[in-house]
């Protein structure tokens, strides 16, 4: 039973009473470096929540996975790092609790690698002394960028950050380089939904002012910017090119290059670099016959298509039947294997699902057939050309194209 003494009094003063101190203890203030070192780890804890896996080495990764790689050896290495993270690691990256991976054997040191991508070599063991990340005092002119604050709505804006760090896997789009008084002059140019990778860390302009922000630095604009550690920033407009301008690894996130690719008439100096063909099959599969005008393959050679479909009904990627050729596009100055992708990633919901026996009788699932029709793959095409296609996505219950 309750004792009747106590009725009355708050939590605080029982509390006291019992000798136990109900102020909370104030931690001590991280250093810059310390915050730096978390928020570095906190990176790599996000990689190894979307991906199930370390960080790894090796030339076929993601750049951003190969730099988490070598930061996470850095930190293995540093007594200092270990005791500063070590609480946060419930994933058990430290300890070796998931799979580690050893660097590969053609970089002798971190040193090397960190030289490949750009990055200058750790100093005095810190590191954070990364190549494009300055100290505070050096970075004055950018002094907005660090003030974030949390974005409490991160999570309307995660799905964009999942969509673009797809799309720069894929080569859907490209984080292109801002190396020269062209590529800074187009970056100048900030508009509301560009993407940016300032100071390591992609970088989403969700809002723009509608007026402009008159004063010292006057005919400027502020901006909201969303960050993929999940923290924003309201700054002005040249405060985010300052940064940018600094920022020797400063990149913009782009559509895939098209330029003059797909020109009705290419220049002399174009190198041809083959064509895209639709093709429609001949095939007399039930489910071919009953759908035969929204079934189409496409594809990119670099020779003649006459050529490539000759033996069309010899081959199962062909369905083993004859096809027509109903389109083809020509292009110059093209990566035609990333280009392919990006178009097979574009209708990868409608992709046909089917079955056939090659002339052998072993069962086979052609590829680059998809249930889309040919004035949609038309659109596709010169929203590739403009470089507007990553705005799009495709309505297969509508069959059109929507703007995202």
């Amino acid at each position: 039973m309750a004792d009747s003494t106590n009725k009355g009094k708050s939590n605080r003063e029982l509390l006291a009473e019992l000798g136990v101190d109900a102020k909370p203890e104030k931690k001590a203030a991280r250093t810059p470096k310390e915050e730096r070192i978390i928020a570095g780890f906190e990176e790599i804890q996000r990689f190894v929540d979307e991906h199930g896996h370390v960080p790894e080495h090796g030339e076929n990764k993601d750049i951003f996975e190969r730099l988490y790689a070598t930061r996470l050896d850095q930190i293995r290495k540093q007594e200092e790092c270990l005791t500063l993270i070590e609480e946060m690691d419930h994933q058990g990256i430290l300890t070796g609790a998931m799979k580690i991976s050893e660097p590969p054997a053609e970089y002798n040191t971190d040193e090397e690698l960190l030289a490949e991508l750009g990055i200058e070599a750790p100093k005095e063991g810190d590191i954070t002394y990364l190549k494009h990340v300055k100290s505070q005092a050096d970075k004055k002119a950018a002094e907005e960028i660090a003030n974030r604050t949390p974005c409490d709505d991160f999570e309307n804006f995660k799905p964009l950050f999942d969509k673009i760090q797809s799309d720069l896997k894929h080569g859907v789009v490209e984080a292109k380089l801002l190396k020269d008084q062209k590529d800074r002059d187009y970056m100048a140019k900030i508009q509301q939904g560009d993407w940016f990778i300032v100071s390591g860390q992609k970088a989403y302009v969700a809002e723009l002012s509608e007026e402009r922000i008159h004063g010292f630095d006057k005919n400027d604009y502020r901006l909201r910017v969303i960050y993929d550690n999940g923290t924003e920033s309201d700054l002005l407009l040249r405060s985010l090119q300052k940064a940018l301008y600094e920022d020797e690894a400063g990149r913009r996130i782009v559509s895939l290059s098209a330029g003059p690719l797909f020109d009705d008439v290419a220049e002399e100096e174009d190198l041809a670099s083959g064509t895209i063909y639709v093709l429609s099959s001949k095939s007399n599969h039930p489910l071919i016959e009953q759908n035969r005008n929204v079934i189409h393959k496409i594809g990119i050679t670099g020779g003649k298509v006459e050529q490539r479909i000759a033996n069309a009904k010899l081959e199962p990627t062909y369905l083993m039947a004859d096809v027509e050729i109903v389109a083809t596009y020509n292009l110059a100055n093209v990566n035609r294997s990333k280009l392919e992708k990006i178009i097979h990633r574009f209708f990868e919901a409608v992709k046909l699902d089917i079955e056939i026996n090659d002339r052998f009788g072993n069962p086979v699932v052609p590829r680059e057939w998809f249930l889309v029709p040919l004035f949609v793959i038309d659109e596709v095409v010169e929203k590739i050309k403009d470089g507007s296609i990553t705005n799009y996505t495709y309505d297969k219950e509508n069959a059109r194209l929507i703007e995202v």
